[in-house]
C-alpha cells in the first residue's frame, strides 16, 4: 500500500514522496506476486519462509539466467559476466533488503549481517552443496572429479584484500564515530565512496585477468 509512515500514536513520520510513488507504481506486479505469501502469523511463520524463499529462488534464478544470455551476446568472457551480471542481479534483493534494515533497524548487525551471511550461504551452500553431490555422483561412477581452477585464484584472492580493507573501515568508524554506517555527512560519503571503489578495482582488475591482459597468481 502506498501511504505515509505513521508511528505507535497514530502520528506521521515521513510522508509519501515522488520517488517513493513512482517505485510503488513501477513494482505493483512484484508487490501484487508476493502478496501470495502467507502471513506470518500461519504455522510459526515457517509457511511465509518457505514461499518467500521459493519466490526468491525463482526470481534469482530467471535473473541470473537473463543476465548469462545478455553476456554471451554481447561477447563477454564467463569470469567476467559472472562478476559483473550475474552477481549484480542475484545481488540486488540482498542490496534492497540492506538497505530496508539499515532504514529501519536501531543498529547496523541487521544491515551488514545480512550481507555477510548472504555471501557465507552463497559460498558455503551454493558452491559446498552442488560440489558434495558432483563428487558422490562421481565416485559412484569411479571417475575423479576435478574442475579446473581458471582464474579464480586471482579473483578469490583480490575478493580477499577488498574485503579485508572494507572490514578495516567498518571497525575504524566504529572506533572513530560509534558506529559503521550513518555518521556525518562528510565520512559517509567518504566511506561509500571508498566502499564503491574497491568495488570497481575487483570488477577492474579481474576483467583484465580474465582477457589475460595482466598476470595471474
Amino acid at each position: 500500500m502506498l501511504s505515509p509512515s505513521i508511528d505507535e500514536d497514530d502520528l506521521i513520520v515521513s510522508d509519501v514522496t515522488l520517488g517513493g510513488a513512482l517505485m510503488h507504481f513501477a513494482t505493483i506486479g512484484w508487490k501484487l506476486l508476493f502478496a501470495f505469501i502467507p502471513p506470518v502469523e500461519w504455522g510459526g511463520g515457517w509457511p511465509a519462509f518457505f514461499v518467500a524463499l521459493t519466490f526468491i529462488g525463482t526470481i534469482t534464478a530467471v535473473v541470473a539466467e537473463v543476465a548469462t544470455v545478455l553476456g554471451c551476446t554481447l561477447g563477454l568472457e564467463e569470469a567476467v559476466t559472472a562478476i559483473t551480471l550475474v552477481a549484480v542481479g542475484t545481488s540486488l534483493p540482498d542490496t534492497f533488503a540492506s538497505m530496508t534494515a539499515a532504514r529501519t533497524s536501531p543498529y547496523a548487525d541487521s544491515a551488514i549481517g545480512n550481507v555477510t551471511g548472504s555471501n557465507s550461504v552463497n559460498v558455503f551452500v551454493g558452491l559446498g552443496l552442488p560440489w558434495l553431490i558432483s563428487s558422490i555422483y562421481q565416485s559412484n561412477r569411479n571417475v575423479p572429479y576435478l574442475t579446473p581452477p581458471g582464474n579464480l585464484a586471482f579473483s578469490v584472492m583480490l575478493f580477499l584484500i577488498t574485503s579485508l580493507i572494507c572490514f578495516f573501515i567498518l571497525i575504524l568508524r566504529r572506533l572513530t564515530l560509534g558506529g559503521e554506517l550513518g555518521g556525518p555527512s562528510g565520512s559517509r560519503t567518504l566511506s561509500s565512496v571508498i566502499l564503491f571503489l574497491l568495488w570497481v578495482t575487483y570488477l577492474f582488475f579481474s576483467s583484465l585477468r580474465a582477457y589475460n591482459l595482466i598476470g595471474g597468481i
